[in-house]
């Protein structure tokens, strides 16, 4: 077991989802440990943004009116349109673990639901990202 394989897969889906199978596919490791490793990433950056949420928003509280981004009226829509499923389902494909944790803290969703969505969104995306790259890989590198 080479540990820092892992970790690498660990911290590059902490920041972008789709960066964890390409790493891992460039590290040779399995595809199986390549979207459990994946799944932890995006897991620990959800948790982290959760748990500290209520404090950020405290410390970056402004007086000046609220500016809206491209992706915070995204998320807006995606929140009117599909709630905290659509947010979830949508963060490891357009929004990164970061983003999509802070707009599910930001919509006030509740702690449990986020955990439970978000995982069986990075389940979901992570296996199939994973095989997706790893069969392309043996497609165009026969």
């Amino acid at each position: 077991m080479n540990f820092a394989k892992y970790f690498s897969v660990i911290a590059v889906s902490m920041l972008k989802f789709a960066g964890g199978p390409l790493t891992g596919l460039a590290l040779q490791l399995g595809w199986v440990e390549t979207a459990i490793c994946s799944v932890i990433g995006m897991m620990f950056t959800v948790v982290l943004v959760v748990y500290s949420g209520d404090l950020l928003r405290k410390f970056f509280k402004k007086d000046k009116a609220k500016r809206f981004t491209k992706m915070t009226r995204l998320g807006v829509k995606i929140r009117q349109k599909f709630g905290l499923v659509g947010i979830a389902f949508l963060t490891p494909i357009l929004f990164t673990p970061v983003v999509g944790a802070t707009l599910s803290v930001a919509f006030r969703y509740d702690k449990k639901a986020i955990f439970g969505q978000m995982f069986f969104s990075a389940v979901v995306w992570a296996f199939i990202q994973t095989l997706f790259f790893y069969f392309v890989k043996d497609l165009i590198f026969k």
